[in-house]
């Protein structure tokens, strides 16, 4: 098993007005890409906070690489891009990784090759001789991406980190995360783009008001079902009924299709294995219905973020 690159013992950080987090016992582990989830106000940016030792804890330990969070050795090996970045505007791209990496005392040759790496990594290129000003949201966003890289860390903190991105921004950025993971980077990944994080991640943890609700693997977390869904014309209440019946197995209607007729639906059935499908194509076809399609469905993990946080109260952003 490898090395406990982040490890918390009930770590907790009490505002004295409710927000904060308390008692978070979690462990990363080197080369691990790790997704904290939650809803807006749970806690998530408070914890990344205080592993990079910006903030201090009011209870709990945190460790990272085995030094104590907040500590110089600690942050030697780390990388952060927070969810609220500024940059001077009067400054260029090229001018702000090199703030950053005399920041991180980094040697000139070194540097300069990094910087002409990184912005082409994160998709600016030649843009990094524009001042900041004339900068997007986004192109800030993959700025701060290349601040967190610069000093090439073993462990990358990243809160929300493609938040401000389009949708071909937000694609890159995850190219360039699955590379990292290839080599061998820690990734503890703060999103609310959950497609992301289910792509990404192998483990991730649930946060709401403050407290971990949930953490494991993806599929723990997701608990996968054995689910197909079936494109179906012709389905009835009644067929709908007499399938249930005779193959005993939970089924409904997804969606329908096509409204003008109102019989053609997308099936969902909950099979024991993979050899049931057969068996139920067949009987749909003999019953004289038309069987267009046959997917195996997948959970998603926005769904089980949804139905975990149902009902519950949350403290939301005015909270």
């Amino acid at each position: 098993m490898s090395e406990a690159v982040i490890q918390t013992n009930g770590l907790t950080k009490d505002y004295g007005n409710g927000r904060g987090c308390r008692n978070i016992t979690l462990t990363v582990r080197a080369g691990e890409a790790f997704g904290f989830l939650g809803p807006n106000g749970a806690g998530k940016s408070t914890l990344v906070k205080m592993l990079v030792g910006l903030i201090r804890p009011t209870a709990g330990q945190a460790s990272l690489f085995g030094a104590q969070a907040g500590t110089i050795e600690a942050r030697r090996h780390i990388g952060y891009l927070p969810e609220l970045y500024r940059y001077q505007e009067w400054l260029t791209g090229e001018e702000v990784l090199w703030l950053h990496a005399k920041l991180c005392n980094l040697e000139h040759s070194y540097a300069k090759k990094r910087i002409a790496e990184l912005l082409e990594e994160v998709g600016i290129g030649l843009r990094g001789r524009d001042r900041i000003k004339h900068y997007s949201k986004g192109m800030q966003q993959r700025l701060g991406f290349a601040c967190a890289m610069i000093s090439d860390p073993k462990l990358l903190f990243l809160d929300e980190p493609s938040s401000a991105m389009d949708p071909v921004g937000r694609h890159e950025v995850r190219q360039l995360l699955q590379k990292l993971r290839k080599q061998g980077k820690t990734i503890f990944l703060n999103s609310h783009l959950l497609e992301d994080v289910e792509v990404l991640c192998d483990r991730v943890a649930l946060l709401n008001n403050g407290e971990i609700m949930a953490q494991g693997s993806v599929e723990e977390v997701l608990q996968e079902k054995n689910r197909w869904q079936l494109r179906v014309g012709g389905l009835t209440p009644l067929h709908l009924e007499w399938l249930r019946e005779t193959t005993g197995l939970p089924m409904k209607i997804a969606s329908i299709v096509s409204l003008q007729t109102g019989d053609l639906v997308w099936l969902e059935a909950q099979l024991k294995d993979d050899e049931q499908i057969g068996w139920l194509n067949s009987l749909i076809v003999e019953q004289g219905m038309t069987l267009y399609e046959v997917n195996k469905a997948k959970n998603r993990l926005d769904e089980w973020f949804v139905n975990a946080v149902s009902g519950l109260n949350h403290r939301g952003e005015r909270a």
